[in-house]
């Protein structure tokens, strides 16, 4: 069955689709909470909320660009909105405040696995690691960051800051070198 086709059923209220729907993307994007959450519960939370969202708002999938892209977008953005729920963003520093650790901006963690990124993702301030993952991992702009966390840009820059500096030493701490 062909994307648009799952779509439709999906729309029509289909179990049968939905369900393919959900195991078809839930791993994955279980995978993108997990970047936001400071637990797999929180996570699994979130994934929960984002399914329901995409199924009540399915109608609205225009068909333009993918159906993974739309559902991911969903999941990142509940996933913000449950860590707003349950704190203020916390770390926020002035831009000229920051001291920089790291100098250029050829960051590469090639020396990592992904879930070994993730679990050093994980031990950031909630702060440097939704920002972190926003702009590095996502690619949204520190001006996009700004506005969908409700901060400065110059907050996001300086989050984004700290948490590279953040990963650099606890690379340090592991003896791989960038």
């Amino acid at each position: 069955m062909n994307e648009s086709t799952l779509v439709k059923y999906c729309i029509n209220g289909d179990q049968k689709a939905q369900r393919m729907l959900f195991e078809m993307y839930a791993p994955k994007m279980l995978g993108v909470c997990l970047r936001y959450a400071k637990n797999k519960e929180q996570a699994e939370d979130a994934l929960q909320d984002g399914f329901v969202k995409v199924f009540s708002n399915l109608e609205k999938f225009s068909g333009e660009g993918s159906l993974e892209g739309w559902v991911r977008r969903i999941m990142v953005n509940t996933s913000l909105d449950q860590i707003r729920k349950d704190a203020k963003l916390q770390n926020n520093v002035s831009w000229d405040d920051v001291d920089f650790k790291i100098e250029n901006d050829s960051f590469i963690l090639e020396g990592l696995m992904a879930e070994d990124l993730l679990k050093l993702i994980n031990t950031m301030p909630q702060g440097y690691k939704m920002v972190f993952n926003l702009f590095a991992i996502e690619g949204y702009s520190h001006k996009e960051i700004a506005l969908k966390l409700n901060i400065s840009e110059n907050t996001s820059k300086s989050q984004y800051s700290r948490a590279r500096a953040y990963i650099q030493t606890k690379l340090e701490e592991l003896g791989i070198e960038r």
